[in-house]
């Protein structure tokens, strides 16, 4: 029957284990300034201390010899097994309340032994709800409420999605509070499994896409594009060994990132969270990322492989999401075919493949499609999860035998009753049961944004049923103990069943330390690529005394799933970090409507100004949600656009008839060209107040020189600003602080670009979506590309 335990072969260990609650190998308490491993070193023998973050109280276990620091809560009922080796007492918890050793519960096994021992433990409720990976969780601060109480007892859901913000104590006090209720719900018939949190990517410099809150408490970082801009692999390493020491004072046991879609489409919407364009390197990067978080280092820097500090990832979003048709992004229905019409998945699948030491991987949402509108993979038009071939492709081309989970919302389709975010394309003809046994057949083991194992448990007795008709060679039992041990191998790994508390003192001590904010700050500079120099940025200029001028802009913004567009308004780069930097610095004198909407802009007399700087942030075509590429009222498809100036899509490379299309009622295929219409970018005010700046130094006589700061998200086409400019920075998820850094000459630049800026909007829509570095780039008056790789230093040329 289904709710009974699956069978269970125990071994037998001949271990003699006598179970404590809460004790210690010492007798009396270690003096004050030796620590707890100091004194279990000393003595052989588990040390103990208590511990409490003012919400709930906890034991933390030192043993000795460098062993496994375990934690359970006060009140939890936990209690500990000891065993005697060569001398020394060691402690281990007693996770299934049976007074035995069980393999599970030794942390001196491999990670994957002791997930197959558990999983061959647990109920399929167990199971199907480590299966589960919740919706978002957007208030750390609210602690434990009923509905997570609810999930976490009824559905057996572990795997919470933590998209608040970084407040520490917030943090570290919700995460033990959930830590102490689930010991609550442990018995000899459900073991105990711990919460898991994970996030999506929180430590990036300047974000207006993120779904956490980012810049609180955490040491802040280039975006992920910005990090490939070193085109370092040291400098990404160093940045997950970091991250993921404040991840886990946050109790942060799991990272939904990276993002490592190769950005071969360079209008798509989500270029910013990629490693760019060339495989070669964002698999270099992949791999390093996916190590500095996947680690722990000792003091001198050595990696130690798994340990308290490491955060297992998840590579995202297989087998590559950058081929979005036009751009468009598959978060809604608009932007749902991925298009191939270069036949290049597998280099988009390389990257994958070269950072396969991930525990994790997300499957994308997208209906991938070659040049001719056929599907990809296999004769359906389904979105991957839905994809057998593709997922066959993902476990047995790329080679990946970790965790595999949904992206959100993709187990719900549109027309799906109650259904807020509905991403299951193809899917929508399928009953929701069948969905799941689909799903898991392909190989996919988590489902995410989904609280209530409901639907699991429907699939598995429908497993049954075709298992015991003959239809399929693989009982339920086997499938879903599968699904198990690659799900708790990313949490024996970095020791969570071990020690799933957060000391709140050592957690404020590591969060926002000095030293990670440092990091994260050089980080930034060295991110930062100059493309355009006459000498203006200089190690030899001092501007302390200077006066710059700073023009103001607005953008409108684009509705979309989440409310009305937001309207944002304020000078072109931050003002404060700019009298961090120079003398005085002025803006436009700016009116406004009732509503408080610019309605005027005008710039100062530039007679006494020095320099003047101006920020362009990438063109603003949409975020995610907010279907762009569609008019919501008419229908109407329109064209992203790389310039800020209004861009009538009717070239000769448009395409007239899309690679992409729905089939309609009468049997024909949709046909969603944008030919002969007009791109809609809500920050155009941002090249008007380039223009107006340039328009003032020409009125000021002309001889105050234009440092530009492009702020991107996306490559953008440099024909509106290069020529006037006399300098160009860019920076990619970067403070203004640190790109004002380096145009004051305080740091020299040595970034480079990771996907280069096209000459114009045409040669961007000649190119395949699917390939890398095959549109023509801007060459400015000096002969310099800017193509992937290109970056200027003091001395010219950035040699390769």
């Amino acid at each position: 029957m289904r709710a009974s335990r699956i069978a269970r072969s125990t071994a037998f260990f001949g271990i003699f284990a006598l179970a404590v609650a809460g004790c210690s190998g010492d007798s009396e308490d270690p003096a004050p300034e030796t620590s707890a491993s100091e004194t279990a070193e000393a003595t052989g023998d588990y040390t103990t201390r208590d511990v409490t973050d003012g919400t709930t109280e906890f034991t933390i276990v030192t043993n000795p010899d460098g062993g496994a620091q375990l934690s359970y809560s006060k009140d939890g009922g936990m209690t500990l097994l000891e065993e005697e080796v060569d001398g020394q007492t060691l402690a281990f918890k007693d996770m299934n309340a049976n007074g035995e050793l069980d393999a599970f519960e030794d942390w001196r096994l491999e990670a994957t032994e002791r997930a197959a021992d558990l999983s061959a433990d647990l109920s399929a409720e167990q199971i199907s709800g480590l299966m589960l990976f919740s919706s978002h969780e957007s208030s750390p601060g609210d602690g434990l409420t009923e509905p997570q109480e609810t999930y976490l007892s009824e559905s057996h859901l572990r795997n919470v999605l933590n998209a608040g913000g970084s407040d520490t104590e917030e943090n570290v006090t919700w995460v033990n509070e959930m830590q102490a209720y689930v010991e609550t719900l442990a018995t000899e018939d459900n073991p105990y499994i711990p919460a898991n949190f994970s996030s999506d990517p929180r430590s990036e410099a300047q974000s207006g896409s993120s779904y956490v809150e980012t810049g609180a408490g955490v040491s802040l970082w280039p975006s992920v594009l910005g990090l490939a801009a070193t085109f370092d692999a040291e400098t990404m390493e160093d940045f997950g060994r970091v991250v993921s020491e404040e991840y886990r004072s946050l109790g942060i046991s799991n990272a939904l990132s990276p993002q490592i879609d190769l950005a071969t489409e360079p209008r798509w919407l989500r270029v910013s969270g990629t490693l760019g364009e060339n495989a070669d390197l964002a698999s270099e990067l992949a791999a390093a990322y996916v190590t500095g978080f996947q680690s722990t280092y000792d003091d001198e820097g050595n990696n130690l492989g798994f340990g308290l500090d490491s955060v297992p990832t998840t590579i995202k979003h297989a087998p590559g999401d950058g081929a979005g048709e036009g751009g468009r992004e598959s978060h809604t229905s608009v932007g749902k075919y991925g298009v191939f019409p270069g036949d290049n998945v597998d280099e988009h699948a390389s990257v994958f493949e070269a950072a396969s030491d991930s525990l994790g991987m997300m499957t994308n949402y997208s209906i991938q499609l070659d040049g001719e509108g056929n599907p990809l993979f296999g004769d359906e038009a389904v979105g991957t999860a839905y994809n057998e071939e593709t997922l066959n492709y993902i476990r047995e081309d790329i080679g990946f035998t970790g965790a595999i989970v949904t992206d959100w919302g993709v187990m719900s389709a549109q027309g799906d009753e109650g259904a807020f975010i509905a991403t299951g394309w193809g899917a929508e003809d399928i009953e929701p049961v069948e969905r799941y046994y689909r799903v898991l057949a392909n190989g996919v083991d988590m489902f995410g944004g989904v609280n209530d194992a409901t639907l699991i448990l429907e699939a598995y007795d429908l497993w049954t049923e075709r298992y015991e008709a003959g239809e399929i060679d693989v009982d339920a039992d086997t499938r879903w103990r599968d699904s198990g041990t690659r799900i708790l191998t990313a949490y024996f790994a970095p020791g969570l069943f071990d020690s799933p508390f957060v000391d709140l003192d050592e957690a404020l001590e590591t969060v926002g330390s000095e030293e990670a904010v440092q990091a994260g700050f050089d980080a930034q500079l060295d991110s930062v690529v100059m493309v355009k120099n006459d000498g203006t940025i200089s190690a030899d200029a001092d501007w302390s005394d200077k006066t710059v001028y700073i023009p103001h802009t607005y953008d409108t913004g684009h509705a979309g799933l989440f409310g009305d567009a937001t309207y944002t308004e304020g000078a072109t780069l931050s003002v404060e970090s700019a009298q961090e930097l120079f003398g005085t610095v002025v803006t436009d004198t700016v009116e406004y409507d009732k509503d408080g909407k610019v309605t005027s802009m005008t710039a100062p007399d530039l007679t006494d100004v020095d320099l003047v700087l101006v920020g362009l942030r990438s063109p603003n075509n949409g975020e995610p949600f907010t279907a762009a590429g569609q008019d919501a009222e008419t229908g109407e498809w329109y064209p992203f656009s790389l310039q800020w100036a209004e861009y009538t899509a009717d070239g000769d490379n448009v395409r007239t008839e899309s690679i992409g299309g729905d089939t309609l009622e009468d049997g024909s295929k949709e046909n969603r060209s944008y030919f002969g219409n007009t791109s809609r970018i809500s920050n155009e005010a941002d090249i008007d107040a380039f223009n107006r700046a340039t328009e003032a130094v020409e009125a000021a006589g002309g001889d105050i020189p234009v440092v530009t700061v492009v702020k991107a998200n996306n490559p953008v086409v440099p024909a509106e600003f290069e020529e006037a400019s006399n300098a160009v920075l860019v920076g990619f998820g970067v403070s203004d602080l640190a790109t004002l850094t380096v145009a004051a000459g305080e740091h020299e630049p040595q970034g480079r670009l990771p996907i280069g800026f096209p000459v114009d909007m045409d040669t961007v829509e000649a190119q395949n979506e699917d390939v890398g570095e095959d549109y023509e780039t801007w060459v400015d008056a000096d002969g310099n590309d800017w193509k992937f790789g290109f970056g200027l230093n003091y001395s010219g040329v950035i040699s390769e």
